[in-house]
């Protein structure tokens, strides 16, 4: 597979799915911590239907998703096609209520937090 190959199934997974989440494993068993992170914060946010890309099982995707977005590691959170961030800027952006306030923007249905 060339570059433009992954990068054609790269946008074709971000513009047909309103979240995707490239990472190492998959949400339900991720296999190492910062995906694991993140799986939980949209886990945390009430949003299951996300599509998940297990990295490990395609290298030439593993490659051309930090190509295509111009960051070097995995995971790589993409909402209604545009490039979030990975572990630390997801984290941040939910504890500051920053993902909150983009995915009401973008329109995308999640858990409020409870009033404490």
């Amino acid at each position: 597979m060339t570059e433009n190959q992954a990068f054609a199934r790269i946008e074709a997974d971000i513009k047909s799915n309103d979240i995707v989440l490239y990472m190492k494993g998959s949400k339900k068993l991720p296999q190492c911590g910062f995906s694991a992170t993140v799986a939980a914060v949209m886990e945390r946010l009430g949003i299951t239907e996300y599509k998940d890309i297990n990295v490990l099982a395609d290298q030439e995707i593993r490659e051309g998703v930090k190509a295509y977005a111009q960051w070097p590691t995995i995971p790589q959170l993409y909402i209604k096609g545009e490039f979030i961030g990975g572990c630390d800027i997801v984290r941040d952006m939910y504890q500051s209520g920053e993902l909150q306030a983009l995915l009401k923007e973008k329109g995308i249905a999640f858990k409020e937090a409870d009033a404490a």
